[in-house]
């Protein structure tokens, strides 16, 4: 099932989302002509885990880590598919990467990995933002619209082994399947749930394949997992107030 939140005139409205519609308790809703698609779920935080593909090690030049190595995104990165990325005027590097995610379903701590599957909620896909020319995590990837998230959360997905694409105006940029993830998607559930108070909506991603170029005002980014769909955002300049 894929689960959907919807911006219209008269307020968010949640649902199964299906095939262009978004089915919910008081009646059925087109994407477009009632509104539009936002971010699936609203997290008090998003945890995004880095250097978790080898060959991210290997483009980077980085050593393997020993745990899962991960920084928090807060609310405010939040952007819903199809939803413009501005490009912040502070920076003259700014990257993409496709990463899968998990949406918490129920407050949780201490979670084994074997009971990761009855916390979470599904999966979503998350584009980590990435300004490469700022000093530090924090300042390269958590300012606003950095975590465009979505199209919607699929719950019914076994996250181990599906393939994942993403295409810059076209171009496939990124090409991967989760089977090379250093740390599966359970590990990483558990080890933060170890450190952290896991809520209702969070965000857990996964990481990203190697990510070949950056991108500019005018591109066009389209990340796909296998079973949940496909994030779609457009780039533009930070002079640019038509969208």
């Amino acid at each position: 099932m894929r689960l959907a939140r919807l911006q219209t005139p008269d307020g968010i409205v949640r649902g199964r989302y299906d095939d262009g519609v978004v089915v919910a308790d008081d009646g059925e809703y087109v994407v477009g002509r009632d509104g539009s698609l936002i971010a699936p779920c609203t997290p008090s935080a998003l945890y995004c885990v880095g250097r978790n593909y080898a060959e991210t090690l290997d483009q980077m030049d980085y050593e393997r880590p020993e745990e899962p190595d991960f920084f928090i995104k807060p609310p405010a990165s939040l952007l819903g598919h199809e939803t413009s990325i501005r490009y912040p005027a502070w920076t003259d590097e700014l990257t993409y990467a496709g990463e899968l995610a998990a949406v918490v379903g129920r407050r949780c701590r201490d979670v084994a990995p074997e009971d990761v599957s009855d916390v979470v909620r599904g999966y979503t896909i998350l584009n980590d933002v990435d300004a490469l020319d700022q000093a530090g995590r924090t300042a390269r990837k958590a300012f606003d619209g950095s975590g465009p998230l979505g199209p919607w959360i699929e719950t019914d997905l076994d996250p181990s082994a599906i393939e994942m694409e993403t295409q810059i105006n076209g171009e496939v940029r990124q090409d991967a399947n989760t089977e090379l993830m250093l740390f599966g998607p359970d590990e990483i559930v558990s080890f933060l749930s170890e450190r952290f108070t896991l809520r209702p909506g969070d965000v857990v991603a996964f990481g990203s394949p190697a990510n070949p170029g950056l991108i500019e005002p005018g591109d066009r980014i389209e990340i796909t997992y296998e079973g949940v769909g496909t994030l779609r955002n457009d780039v533009i300049a930070p002079d640019d107030a038509s969208r």
